[in-house]
């Protein structure tokens, strides 16, 4: 192995994200040329009771440990009492901080990803509440953790908690681009045609981000709340109000970190097509799906939304996976570079700006498309046509 890299390379895989994990190491087994394996076995049993332990049944002394983590994955199940039981995100944040402990400082430096930020949305305080995502990653440091990488953060200030550590934010902006070309071959990327909407003021940055990049207009919804009351600890939404131009005959993108029960979605596709939209695509890098499918396969059926784009980056379910409305962004190959990157000590600048990749993939993707309407173009001319 190459003498540059910091130390030979290790891969935990959190319960409920082998699969994952597993052609994250196919990908660099192929880049360095091994088949040897870089995952370490290791896992989370538990007692009757419920309480659990971390275990790791091969040697880590002096690796460059990564460990992958998916904090939202309600597919795993212990049994506690005689019962099954889904785990829920404490339950795989104890564990992740179990196999921390099992590594005992053994491990030459330990680096956690976790896709989406444990408690990421309780992170600011209003009134007296706790402030559970800067609490988590104060105790990962504590732990020894070197390193936290994540992917859209839904405030990546968070950060400030843990100053002396490494966090690494970043963004599926070129895989879902990526996908939409590929699942939708007749997408323009024109100011005339597409349209990137933010459903609410804080996705607007990274809606920013993709209206700059791809050289697209900008609008936005605004929530109207009703401060005269609360309803599960929060002021209810009321309406919600748009900003922007015009939408009449244009597709659209809707672009947010994560997509949950889905009606705030269903609102904003509503008014989007009360504007005249022609189609409407979602990108959204975590699908929860907290209501399960039914909400969407309705919307879809009313014509209210084309396609939603999510990452395999946190646990969906299987039956939603077979839906024609949803579109699954792989983000293996991804999530192994930023691997192969760190683990040899090297910037991660190109990773984190991918504005030069997203332009030559339109460049080809623009080319492809004028090919493709000449040849419908001279394949719809009549016979005996000059030049013919």
């Amino acid at each position: 192995m190459n003498d540059s890299l910091h130390g030979k390379l290790g891969i935990i895989a959190m319960p409920g994200c082998e699969t994952f994990a597993a052609e994250v190491d196919d990908w660099l087994k192929k880049w360095r040329s091994t088949g040897e394996t870089f995952l370490i076995k290791a896992e989370c049993p538990r007692f009757g009771s419920g309480e659990g332990k971390g275990l790791i049944n091969e040697s880590v002394r002096g690796l460059d440990l990564f460990i992958i983590t998916d904090i939202f994955n309600y597919g795993i199940r212990y049994r506690l009492r005689g019962q099954q039981v889904p785990m829920s995100p404490d339950d795989h944040f104890a564990d992740l901080k179990r196999i921390v402990g099992a590594i005992d400082g053994r491990a030459r430096r330990i680096s956690v990803i976790m896709p989406m930020l444990y408690e990421g949305r309780q992170h600011k305080r209003n009134a007296r509440e706790s402030l559970d995502c800067a609490m988590m990653l104060r105790e990962l440091e504590y732990y020894g953790v070197k390193n936290i990488i994540t992917f859209d953060a839904h405030d990546d200030r968070v950060a400030n908690a843990i100053p002396l550590i490494g966090f690494d934010n970043y963004r599926p902006t070129y895989q879902m681009v990526k996908a939409l070309v590929k699942r939708v071959p007749d997408i323009v990327f024109d100011r005339d045609q597409l349209v990137i909407i933010s459903p609410d003021e804080g996705a607007m940055g990274r809606c920013m981000f993709f209206s700059s990049v791809l050289g697209l207009d900008v609008g936005m919804f605004y929530k109207r709340r009703d401060y005269s009351r609360v309803v599960g600890g929060r002021n209810p939404i009321v309406a919600h109000e748009y900003l922007g131009s015009d939408l009449s005959g244009k597709d659209v993108i809707i672009i947010d970190d994560m997509i949950s029960s889905g009606e705030s979605f269903f609102d904003v596709a509503a008014q989007i097509k009360k504007r005249g939209a022609r189609r409407i695509f979602s990108f959204d890098t975590f699908g929860l799906f907290t209501a399960g499918p039914g909400g969407f396969d309705e919307a879809y059926r009313d014509g209210l939304f084309d396609m939603v784009f999510t990452t395999n980056l946190v646990y969906v379910d299987p039956e939603i996976k077979t839906r024609e409305w949803f579109c699954e962004v792989n983000m293996c190959k991804y999530v192994s570079y930023i691997i192969e990157t760190l683990n040899r000590d090297e910037s991660t600048s190109v990773i984190l700006d991918p504005v030069a990749k997203i332009h030559a993939l339109l460049e080809r993707h623009k080319a492809e498309y004028d090919a493709q309407l000449k040849i419908d173009f001279e394949g719809k001319k009549p016979e005996g046509t000059p030049g013919e």
